[in-house]
């Protein structure tokens, strides 16, 4: 977990690969325990009454807190929206682009061949412009491509 503030001064922290702003995650947090507590506790309660065992009474209890923890999250999802800016086409800066696909080529041991792509897989890198960007990363494929030059 990494701790950043951006311009606009919010302080932000990066949690599971996702950056949050950290008001806002606390907020998250208590409202998921609160929801998802009071919803175990109250059916706890209910149910202990009317389950003939306590332990199968419990277990249904703790299903009622999941729902409360899924409850919560849609409720804290249109508290807090989304705050982030994607940009696409032209706007993005192509070289960047080549150093995130060279990094993922050092991290992992090279990308693979883009003949072993499904066809399906390579038409959807096409649409999204990103194929030639792969494919100059692939020996094979530079090979094949300078070939047929």
């Amino acid at each position: 977990m990494s701790s950043d503030t951006p311009p606009t001064g919010q302080p932000l922290v990066e949690v599971w690969g996702d950056t949050a702003n950290t008001r806002h995650l606390a907020w998250a947090i208590v409202i998921g325990i609160g929801i998802s507590l009071t919803g175990f506790l109250i059916a706890s309660r209910i149910l202990v009454a009317h389950v003939s065992s306590p332990e199968l009474a419990r277990a249904y209890a703790m299903l009622a807190g999941l729902a409360g923890c899924v409850l919560s999250g849609v409720i804290c999802a249109f508290i807090f929206q989304p705050k982030r800016e994607v940009v696409e086409g032209a706007a993005s800066d192509p070289a960047w682009r080549e150093e995130v696909v060279a990094q993922l080529a050092e991290e992992h041991g090279g990308l693979g061949s883009m003949d072993d792509l499904p066809p399906v897989v390579a038409r959807e890198m096409k649409e999204l412009e990103i194929y030639e960007l792969f494919a100059q990363h692939d020996p094979a494929h530079a090979t094949h491509s300078k070939a047929a030059r």
